[in-house]
Formats: structure tokens, C-alpha cells, sequence
């Protein structure tokens, strides 16, 4: 089952093949947030900003998971070179 970033019902990102998936691409765009978990945990664990969410949803019609993944990935490591060339 593919997966998406959500606020409320609105589904604000592309379909991913995985939960981890998003919560990268959440990672990149500054939406996730450090937060301690519990009393039992002294540890922080992710959390996203506001309401947002990661849930399992259905692709688009015309949309591929697996093909935004290998998308978002390009995008980002071109990102990469564009920063490390402005170094």
C-alpha cells in the first residue's frame, strides 16, 4: 500500500512506495520535528510539524509510487550537486 503526506483530508504529496519513504522526503522539506516520546523513553523520535500525517492511501490514476520515488531521489541527489558545486 503506498503512502502520502496528509493535512487533515487533503493528501499534500505524490504516492510512495513506503511509509519511510515520506517521512524522507518530509525530512528534506524541514516538516519534521524532534519531540521526546514518552516518560518510558528518554530518547526524541520524529515527529511532523503541525497536522500533518503520513498515511496509507490510493495512487492517482496516473500516478506510479515507485516511479515518483526514483524522481524524488534524482531531484535530490541534483540538489546535492548543485549545493556541493556552489561550495
Amino acid at each position: 500500500m503506498p503512502y502520502a503526506l496528509f493535512c487533515q483530508e487533503a493528501k499534500l504529496s505524490k504516492a510512495y512506495p513506503t511509509e519511510a519513504d515520506v517521512w524522507g522526503l518530509a525530512r528534506q522539506s524541514g516538516l519534521v520535528v524532534d519531540a521526546v516520546s514518552d516518560e518510558e523513553r528518554s530518547e526524541p523520535r520524529p515527529v511532523l510539524d503541525n497536522d500533518y500525517e503520513i498515511r496509507p492511501c490510493q495512487p492517482d490514476p496516473d500516478e506510479d509510487p515507485a516511479r515518483n520515488k526514483a524522481e524524488a531521489e534524482r531531484d535530490a541527489r541534483s540538489v546535492l550537486q548543485l549545493g556541493s558545486k556552489a561550495a
